[in-house]
């Protein structure tokens, strides 16, 4: 009972994730995604009505363009007038405060000057004394106008004629007397009896302003209902661009209720759901093996959410254009780490939500789905940062030529060209070049490896190959010789030659902790001799997990380590238990300390690696060379090796182990140069004896 309730809990949680990654997947994007209703009507004037006729529904008013009713409105705003109110008390209470310091007149002047600056205060506070800064902002022109209200009256005053702090303080000495004694003048400090008495009235100031902007008429025009807007080829001309504006305008205020945002939010919900189930049904139908791996379901997810928020954000706040986006990314990552069918699907999917979001779907879905499948066809494997430059070139040119061909669809001149796009796909293009660097990102995020990673890994002069190669020479020949092999068979059988190549490389770094005890690298001293069977065993098996130690302390890629666990599978030491099994015929000898710890390999690469690493190794004990005996041996290998199954586990078939087989066997048969025999010639007796005559003698 608990065994079945243990594969059906594991199944349950696995739905439960994958739901969770569907729901919370739908709530990001949506979250993001903009709320206000979608356009109507998708155009541009000066260019061609793709949609049908266009009749009014209702009478409705043609709305002026905000920026037409911001002219009217700077029109206006010249001709108003803001309110200042006189305030009396200032010029009473500065003047009183200057006859009572100055009672004994200025010091160094005749007792007249004091009755001049008193007059001349007089009269500037007549003329009205406003703040400096009000002041400078409305003598810019000079016919602006001020309402000044003094009691119940209100008088307009030209800027012009009345004064600021300061220059009311300059006014002082515009007085022929008075300038004649400035500097004494000066060290009176009069600037210290100069206030504004004009004080701004804010409030009714803005209340005059907003009924004065609220006479502006917003509309300039009615369309009756039934009147024809427009018909599918007509040219969209300023006006009927306005009716247009106009009447999708009418339409969401007539719309306008509570329900509106809920049921905006609600569709979204629903489209943004099914896209990302028919991207699930897709894996769960074709890619099933993507669900066994968190880390690939969070990738694939990761990118379809990804950028359908930075569209959001972009078109919310209206900051260049989406077309700056590299969205070829996405299939760019999955191509190198996946398939070309998944990252079409996934880059398709992704597209399809962006365009929820964009103006102009029907343009931005083609010009995106030309530019993902150029990123595919162009990168089909990647080894070098050239391929991304390049990608990223054909990419640009792709979307370029697409867009000028759906613009020579709707008009053919070409003066009307947008040269703006042609900008954002260069820039596009450019950061697309950011794929190569962030791919470094992915694989340590993601648990991936890709084709660059593995040539890097693939470099014997340096890491672990290099001291592989100082260590364990002979392992380090016999690695090179079984990587050879191994990706000559993945290329017959189309697997993936690199990484079976890379994973041969390193299958057998853990005969670096005991080099000697491995026939290939022992010259003439064999140390098992005189040691029990169970260690030697224990020490050749340990090749395995030392192996394993040493791949995580070099933070070696998870795929690497799997080849390094699986290249023996759950085989044994068939020698030693042999030779243990023929000492103590009598007794059943325990075959775990003769048996490698596993697994059995589960990856076509795998099981290509146990073939070619069992064949090889045996391949040195043969007595002699010949096109039957290496026949024999590889047929004797991999059939022990089906009957022991070890590739169970894995999805190799019959018709690729036949194939490994004969690819076996020809390069074995080339790297021992298997000859025919030639016959001897037969001699007769003259020229016996006669070959006998010419030797010299002393040499039989």
């Amino acid at each position: 009972m608990e065994k079945t309730d243990k594969p059906q809990a594991s199944q349950g949680r696995k739905i439960l994730t994958r739901g969770l990654t569907i729901v919370v997947t739908v709530l990001l994007i949506v979250w993001f995604l903009p709320r206000e209703e979608g356009q109507l009507f998708r155009y541009d004037v000066g260019r061609p009505w793709s949609s049908g006729s266009v009749i009014a529904k209702f009478d409705f008013p043609v709305y002026k363009t905000d920026e037409v009713i911001k002219f009217e409105q700077d029109s206006l705003m010249k001709q108003f007038q803001p309110y200042y109110n006189f305030d009396t008390d200032v010029e009473k209470r500065m003047v009183e405060k200057f006859l009572k310091n100055f009672q004994n007149g200025l010091s160094g002047l005749p007792a007249s000057y004091k009755s001049l600056v008193y007059n001349q205060l007089h009269q500037l506070y007549q003329s009205g004394i406003m703040e400096t800064t009000d002041y400078n902002a409305l003598v810019k022109d000079t016919t602006n106008m001020v309402r000044v209200v003094t009691g119940k009256q209100a008088q307009s005053l030209a800027v012009g004629e009345i004064f600021s702090t300061l220059s009311a303080y300059e006014s002082l000495f515009q007085d022929e007397p008075l300038a004649s004694q400035r500097q004494l003048l000066q060290k009176c400090n009069l600037n210290e009896y100069i206030e504004p008495n004009l004080i701004y009235d804010k409030e009714r100031s803005e209340t005059e302003l907003a009924d004065l902007l609220s006479s502006i008429p917003i509309a300039s025009g009615m369309v009756i209902s039934g009147q024809k807007i427009i018909d599918r080829g007509e040219i969209v001309d300023e006006y009927t661009g306005r009716v247009l504006e106009s009447f999708e305008r009418e339409v969401k205020r007539r719309n306008a209720a509570e329900n509106e945002m809920t049921s905006t939010t609600i569709g979204q919900i629903i489209f943004v759901t099914v896209m990302v189930l028919f991207f699930t049904i897709y894996l769960g139908l074709f890619r099933r093996d993507y669900f066994e791996k968190p880390r690939a379901i969070m990738m694939l997810y990761a990118l379809i959410t990804i950028f359908p928020i930075l569209v959001s954000l972009m078109v919310q706040h209206n900051f260049l254009s989406v077309y700056i986006l590299p969205f070829a990314i996405t299939p760019i990552f999955v191509r190198v780490f996946m398939d070309s069918r998944t990252a079409f699907i996934t880059h398709a999917v992704m597209v399809l939500i962006c365009a929820a979001a964009v103006k102009y779907q029907y343009e931005f879905i083609i010009v995106q789905l030309v530019a993902g499948l150029t990123a595919i066809y162009s990168l089909r494997d990647l080894s070098s940062r050239a391929q991304v430059f390049k990608t990223a070139i054909l990419v640009t040119v792709a979307s370029a030529v697409i867009y000028l061909g759906l613009q020579l669809m709707q008009t053919n001149i070409v003066l009307n060209i947008d040269t703006d796009m042609y900008v954002y796909f260069i820039i596009n293009g450019i950061l697309l070049l950011l794929s190569y660097p962030l791919m470094y990102l992915i694989e340590r995020t993601f648990g991936f490896t890709s084709n660059v990673t593995l040539f890097e890994l693939s470099n014997t002069n340096k890491g672990l190959l290099r001291d592989l190669s100082e260590i364990a020479p002979g392992t380090f020949q016999h690695s090179i010789t079984v990587g050879n092999l191994a990706a000559e068979i993945a290329n017959r059988i189309e697997a993936n030659s690199l990484l079976v190549r890379t994973g041969a490389l390193y299958h057998d770094i853990g005969k670096m902790a005991n080099p000697v005890f491995f026939t290939e690298n022992q010259a003439t001293v064999n140390p098992h001799e005189n040691m029990p069977y169970t260690e030697s065993a224990r020490i050749v098996i340990s090749h395995v997990t030392e192996g394993l130690k040493m791949a995580e302390k070099a933070n070696l890629p998870a795929i690497i380590k799997n080849f390094i666990l699986t290249h023996h599978g759950h085989g044994l030491t068939k020698y030693f238990y042999i030779k243990e099994q023929n000492e103590h015929p009598d007794e059943e000898i325990d075959k775990t300390p003769f048996t490698y710890p596993g697994p059995n390999p589960f990856t076509r690469e795998q099981a290509i690696l146990i073939m070619a690493d069992a064949v090889e190794a045996a391949s040195r004990s043969l007595p002699e060379y010949t096109e039957e005996s290496i026949t024999n041996l590889v047929e004797r290998i991999i059939d022990s090796q089906l009957a022991d199954g070890y590739f169970r586990e894995c999805p190799i078939t019959f018709r690729d182990i036949a194939l490994a087989k004969q690819v076996l066997i020809e390069r074995l048969k080339n790297i021992y140069h298997t000859r025919i025999s030639y016959p001897e010639l037969q001699k007769n007796e003259a020229e016996t004896a006669e070959e006998s005559s010419e030797k010299p003698s002393g040499i039989g």
